[in-house]
């Protein structure tokens, strides 16, 4: 049973769909309620909107937003539409610590492709979980920063990677 929620955070406006405690999508960075709902790719399949303090997970989310350090490690993520290299990667990523960055390419090396680095940049780029699969802490070798696909961009991956720092 897909739920899903939108709710208002210091990050702005997330919003998050479960199947059962399985997160399958999580959008972040938002101004309004109706910008995070158009996030999500929502069909015939979810159920209407789910009171947020119902949930558990939107609690650590808002907790997070407002600086407090969790990995989310322990939240189960639907992987099934992944290739088995995109698993990996989701898998490697999850392991980087709050606070840190690893490079795309070490990423790539991790997973047992270190050629690999720009496929990794764009397995960042549809990553449907930030935050529980922490693509803003993956950057290029040089130091930039790369993408990032929530509103603001960059910007906005600099935002969590400096709250981050100061946590860690």
């Amino acid at each position: 049973m897909y739920r899903w929620f939108t709710f208002e955070t210091p990050l702005g406006w997330m919003g998050l769909v479960l199947n059962g405690r399985m997160v399958c999508q999580l959008s972040l960075g938002y101004r309004t309620a109706s910008a995070a709902l158009r996030s999500l790719r929502l069909d015939k399949n979810h159920h209407p909107p789910a009171e947020p303090a119902s949930e558990p997970l939107v609690a650590r989310l808002k907790a997070y937003a407002s600086g407090e350090a969790d990995d989310f490690r322990d939240v189960p993520i639907d992987t099934s539409h992944l290739s088995p290299l995109g698993q990996a990667v989701s898998k490697a990523c999850r392991r980087i610590p709050y606070g840190r960055t690893r490079t795309y390419g070490q990423l790539a090396a991790e997973v047992g492709h270190p050629q690999a680095a720009r496929a990794i940049g764009r397995f960042m780029a549809s990553n449907r979980v930030p935050i529980l699969v922490p693509c803003h802490r993956v950057v290029a070798a040089d130091g930039r920063l790369g993408g990032f696909s929530a509103p603001g961009g960059v910007a906005f991956k600099r935002r969590l990677l400096e709250m981050e720092s100061r946590d860690s």
